[in-house]
């Protein structure tokens, strides 16, 4: 199998930005999976701190300025993707 036939590319030059990219997309995805596992186990620590004091394991409040944050960043897109780091970060309520 040819690099253009794995990238769908048409010229082998064109394979070959194809391929270079992918490798960069590749190493974001792993940065931002180590970010993600990071913001899991702070917000583990926010939680545990918030209930142990007597609190809700859940600030909506806060939720609702993430919420925001992501829309306004990155569009309507960006409230899935802060609804599903929430979820990752505090499970379903």
């Amino acid at each position: 199998m040819t690099a253009t036939d794995v990238t769908g590319a048409r010229t082998s030059e064109a394979a070959g930005v194809i391929t270079g990219a992918r490798d960069r997309i590749d190493a974001l995805d792993d940065r931002i999976i180590g970010l993600i596992q990071e913001r899991i186990a702070v917000s583990a620590v926010i939680q545990e701190a918030r209930i142990t004091s007597g609190g809700r394991r859940v600030n909506l409040s806060r939720e609702m300025e993430i919420l925001d944050h992501y829309r306004q960043a990155l569009g309507r897109p960006g409230t899935s993707l802060a609804l599903t780091l929430l979820e990752l970060c505090r499970g379903r309520i």
